[in-house]
């Protein structure tokens, strides 16, 4: 029986799984690597040096030494890293462990996308087939997460794609291997969540719905799928494909089979299916009241499951809420505040006064809402969000929002190219937000009258924004908006006659404005800067933090536009740096291997002279 459990993961995953093991009555082990916190959170913990994922969480000999050491009889392996490794659920048996998963002969016949593929074809259920149009996906073979996956819209694109492919899949998983596939543009998402135990007995517990993604990365998912409740006889279909490949690979523990499906419910393509504890899990767990990490724990002590699994009740949505800007680009930084507020779920691996690293995934937290329909759902999640208080780099939150109020999203029809084909707009007036920030600051209160005083801020964009205004006897001379009150902390202002609160947050020289319109984040523009050398036209710079994987030129070269010149790895991901138009590379100011700061020059490309 288990009586204390390494959990081999991080953040949010390992907190998680503390809290269920704390409840069990079971004594929590940790590792970690050098950036991380979530240790704090287990009775023992085991530093493995380092940063990287090959170093850390993905070098097998390392944890189980530290379950040995620890004292710990059983190893959790979470999602991502060694979770889909046969080798090491081998190895923690071998060891004398218990592996908390299922059997490695399952995961080594579901490791490989390729092999499953083959499978499903052998059960009759349908794959997607055919490489001869475009355009393509690239996936990896060996892992998921939107990790080592690329469209190819053109055949000029497919060698890029498969060399950041193979290039994060080998970092993500220890597997460079991919493959191609047709892409669908607007088809539906779903997956199955299976449990079994080692009795026979296997559930096919709900669905859930994982069509809003960005780089082929899930956003939001929920229970019960909104196309399936269309389609009620396609979710038997789905369930019985899902519970007939458990069961040819002797399945034990939880999964999780997924499957494409054509908006007009025609039918379903498999994908592959997840042998281990999903990221989205929380959302079956709010649907049917189970804790599937505890399943997990009964499971793997030989207990069996009741026959038929419980019927799911109301409707649950989850947001992943990312550190990373509007073009999707991971951001980090120090975390100065972090608050959810409202009736929801919060699982992260974050607290206020941590620091968001560029060594791992960007994602800051799960937040879950549940709710008897999906409309009381979806607003209280996007309430629940709007509200947090997020003081740190910039978030995905706004995108949450605008999209659990999106009407096709309401409606049920958001597929997974909606939002490459959506536009938000902004809700928060940045203008406002930086008038009331220059308000709450001291120099901003005089009892007579005087010149104008101005501040300037740089805001979400970089563009500066100048305010200025005047206070006569405490009276806003600005048209349309008055003053009410303001101090450092809080800002009245009736615009228009409406009053809007502003929250007023100041670190160093940033600046954080939450109000019901939304969050603005400003950098202040001192009044007397140095001067500063200024960069050399062409200049191209590091859009995130992160570390140079490779240089793909050498000064003297020709490029042209589009050609990748350098990668970047931020955060698990590749990114490349490509030249803005023809040119020659007259300066490199960074060599493969190096650390960089958001900003940090790269690279510089003389343009070519037009006739």
């Amino acid at each position: 029986m288990i009586t204390s459990v390494l959990v081999a993961n991080r953040g949010e995953i390992a907190r998680r799984i503390f809290r269920t093991a704390h409840d069990a009555g079971l004594r929590t082990v940790a590792v970690h690597s050098d950036v991380d916190t979530h240790q704090r959170y287990a009775d023992l913990a085991v530093h493995l040096k380092g940063t990287s994922p090959a170093e850390t969480y993905l070098n097998q000999e390392r944890v189980i030494e530290a379950a040995k050491s620890a004292g710990a009889n059983a190893i959790h392996p979470g999602y991502g890293f060694l979770s889909e490794n046969a080798d090491f659920a081998k190895a923690v048996q071998d060891a004398g462990l218990i592996w908390i998963g299922p059997p490695p002969q399952a995961i080594e016949a579901m490791a490989s996308k390729v092999q499953a593929r083959e499978l499903a074809v052998r059960l009759g259920i349908p794959v997607l087939e055919g490489t001869d149009r475009y355009p393509l996906l690239v996936k990896a073979s060996a892992g998921g997460g939107g990790r080592g996956m690329r469209i190819v819209r053109s055949p000029e694109e497919l060698g890029e794609a498969l060399t950041l492919a193979k290039a994060e899949a080998l970092n993500a998983f220890g597997d460079a291997t991919v493959f191609c596939e047709p892409y669908i543009e607007d088809a539906h998402h779903i997956e199955v969540q299976v449990l079994a135990d080692a009795h026979g007995t296997v559930w096919a517990l709900g669905e859930r719905e994982c069509s809003i993604q960005r780089r082929h990365q899930k956003v939001i998912e929920e229970s019960p799928s909104p196309l399936l409740q269309r389609f009620p006889g396609l979710r038997d279909k789905l369930f019985e494909a899902a519970r007939e490949a458990a069961r040819a690979v002797g399945y034990v523990s939880t999964g999780t089979v997924e499957f494409l499906v054509p908006a007009d419910g025609s039918g379903f393509y498999f994908l592959e299916m997840n042998t281990r504890l999903q990221v989205e899990h929380p959302v079956t767990e709010a649907a049917t009241g189970l804790d599937l990490v505890a399943l997990q724990f009964d499971i793997a002590n030989g207990l069996a499951l009741p026959s038929e699994p419980p019927a799911p009740q109301g409707h649950a949505i989850e947001a992943r809420l990312y550190a990373e800007d509007a073009s999707f680009t991971p951001q980090a930084g120090p975390l100065h505040r972090f608050e959810v507020i409202g009736p929801v779920r919060v699982d992260s691996g974050y607290d206020s006064g941590d620091v968001v690293s560029t060594h791992y995934d960007a994602m800051l937290a799960k937040v879950i809402s549940h709710a008897p329909t999906r409309t009381a759902a979806a607003a209280k999640l996007a309430g629940a969000l709007e509200r947090a208080i997020l003081h740190g780099p910039s978030t995905n939150r706004g995108l949450l929002v605008s999209v659990l109020r999106d009407p096709v999203f309401l409606d049920g029809r958001a597929h997974t190219s909606f939002l490459e084909q959506q536009q938000f707009p902004a809700t928060a007036n940045v203008k406002h937000a930086a008038l009331a920030a220059a308000l709450s600051r001291p120099a901003g209160f005089r009892n007579v009258v005087s010149q104008p005083i101005t501040h300037a801020y740089l805001g979400p964009d970089g563009a500066q924004i100048d305010v200025v205004f005047q206070l006569n006897r405490g009276v806003l001379d600005t048209d349309g908006i008055e003053l009410i009150s303001a101090d450092r902390d809080e800002v009245i202002l009736a615009v228009n006659h409406v009053q809007h609160r502003y929250r007023i947050s100041t670190y160093g020289d940033v600046v954080f404005v939450d109000s019901a319109q939304g969050s603005v984040t400003l950098r202040k523009v001192p009044k007397f800067t140095e001067p500063t050398e200024t960069q050399a036209p062409g200049t191209l710079s590091a859009p995130m933090p992160g570390t140079v994987t490779e240089v793909l030129v050498s000064e003297g070269d020709k490029v042209q536009a589009g050609q990748p010149l350098l990668r970047l790895e931020a955060m698990k991901m590749q990114h490349s740096v490509t030249a803005p138009a023809a040119g020659t590379v007259t300066q490199l100011t960074v060599q493969a291997g190096q650390q960089i700061d958001a900003g940090t020059p790269l690279i510089v490309i003389t343009e070519e002279e037009q006739p």
